[in-house]
């Protein structure tokens, strides 16, 4: 076992660990790397900081401009569905409030990060509750989709964050492709798949889209 040890080949770690778990030195290309990819990291994360707030901004714009085109929606419905779509809206406010302060405090970022993802998905619940809420019976397949499609587009395009914008299509979708037969829309069955397969369709020109350009998503990064 002595010689097997003695012949066997040295690797160059840059970190060495001593037998107590406590490093003795890094190399110095590896503490570079670090500090690129925490400034790299970072800076995609005061990006969604900074993009939330439009995004915090636009749901209640959208809600408004759905019920414009609505007709025949109780006050009582309008009403309802808007303090859903508020309540997510404020949520993404106060956290922005919360964390712009240190905006480039990587701790407070990542705090952020998570917490964005909850206030997402509850704002794609919220949203697809507009499909029973804010939109009348009889509803066309183009306007059930563009219901959905618009808002979910234009996040991603804020957000520029493929999982932001998962999280809002995915309850955003199947509420609405769940409506599209309860309420019922125009179509029934078949605008709900036409929801669902619109939804699919816009999934995958973000995951496209997102591979091609390299990005990084800051939402995933969590740890």
């Amino acid at each position: 076992m002595a010689a097997f040890a003695r012949s066997a080949p040295q690797i160059d770690i840059p970190e060495r660990i001593q037998e107590d778990g406590e490093p003795v030195g890094t190399n110095a290309v590896v503490k570079l790397a670090l500090l690129h990819a925490e400034a790299e990291e970072t800076a995609r994360l005061a990006n969604l900081l900074g993009r939330s707030l439009y995004v915090a901004a636009s749901l209640p714009i959208f809600a408004l401009l759905t019920l414009g085109f609505s007709n025949g929606i109780s006050t009582t419905r309008a009403l309802v569905w808007c303090a859903f779509v508020a309540a997510g809206s404020l949520g993404m406010f106060r956290s922005y409030r919360h964390t712009i302060g240190q905006p480039f405090e990587r701790i407070a970022l990542k705090s952020f990060a998570r917490d964005m993802s909850p206030m997402l998905l509850y704002a794609g619940f919220a949203w697809g509750s507009g499909a029973f809420l804010a939109l009348p019976a009889a509803t066309n397949m183009i306007a059930a989709i563009t219901f959905v499609a618009v808002p979910a587009i234009a996040i991603a395009v804020m957000l520029r964050e493929r999982e932001a914008a998962y999280l809002f299509l995915a309850p955003a979708a199947l509420l609405a492709a769940f409506a599209s037969v309860l309420v019922p829309f125009a179509g029934g069955v078949l605008a709900s798949a036409l929801i669902l397969i619109a939804s699919g369709a816009i999934a995958a020109v973000m995951m496209f889209s997102e591979r091609r350009q390299d990005v990084r998503p800051a939402m995933l990064t969590l740890t």
